[in-house]
């Protein structure tokens, strides 16, 4: 039993799992944790942010969203079950594209350009934050070494997406009327794949943490996931809310990197 699922548990108790309608409950709880509740989304929701804090948020969301495919493929590479690799491949599909849909990477690519960002600037991650990185690279690499089941339980932010994605939507024409409202797309496209994805990861969850322990576990495994959201947007508002980049004390010093 870890140390960090034993401090979560009231009095430590693990005798008594919760039922199937009460774990659901628990975990969907956690949307108070999203990320739709920090203050950079509740700026940009409101018609806050400027076009670069716009365009500094689509540059850095874009490693995340590249990275999804990676993350899902790890979840592949560890699952020996056929028929869920044959379901859950449908995520990578709708992210790199088949056939006549380019898919969500593509999507959002449309997005940057229509913010006025550098397609090639996107793909090469030139402004993507050091802690966007880092959390990304977090995420990525717990699919990896974690279990199947519990990186799917990861993916269970998306029972709180529909709403983001909607919220939007709804303010973008409205407060960035500079956005093409037809690069919106990848927002109404995750409308209708979200709920999908999360019906089927939600029942996995649900099949498989069934124990106390096992259940306080799929929290944990949930609340790391939103942490790693969470982080997203402080790093973006770190240097472009509060002009505080990383080494801002260097100036308009370059920083040279090559591959690790």
């Amino acid at each position: 039993m870890s140390q960090l699922a034993q401090s979560n548990w009231p009095n430590g108790d693990y005798s008594a799992p919760w039922s199937r309608q009460e774990f659901e409950q628990r975990l969907r709880d956690k949307g108070r944790f999203y990320h739709i509740h920090h203050p950079f989304h509740i700026a940009m929701h409101e018609g806050r942010c400027s076009k670069d804090q716009i365009r500094a948020w689509v540059a850095n969301r874009f490693y995340y969203q590249s990275n999804i495919p990676i993350k899902d493929a790890a979840v592949l590479a560890n699952c020996p079950d056929k028929a869920v690799r044959r379901e859950w491949l449908q995520r990578i599909i709708d992210h790199d594209g088949r056939g006549d849909d380019l898919g969500g990477i593509e999507a959002w690519l449309y997005l940057g350009e229509a913010c006025g960002l550098n397609r090639d600037d996107l793909l090469t991650h030139r402004h993507v934050l050091p802690g966007v990185r880092f959390a990304v690279d977090a995420y990525v690499n717990f699919a990896r070494r974690a279990s199947w089941q519990e990186a799917a339980c990861s993916s269970l932010t998306e029972m709180f997406a529909p709403e983001i994605h909607q919220s939007r939507l709804n303010s973008w024409p409205e407060h960035y009327p500079w956005v093409n409202t037809e690069a919106l797309g990848y927002f109404r496209k995750r409308l209708g794949e979200a709920r999908r994805d999360v019906d089927h990861g939600l029942n996995v969850t649900l099949a498989h943490f069934r124990s106390a322990e096992q259940q306080q576990h799929a929290l944990n495994i949930l609340q790391f996931k939103l942490d790693i959201l969470w982080c997203l947007l402080d790093a973006i508002s770190m240097a472009h809310v509060h002009m505080q980049p990383p080494y801002h004390h260097l100036g308009d010093e370059q920083i040279v990197r090559t591959s690790l």
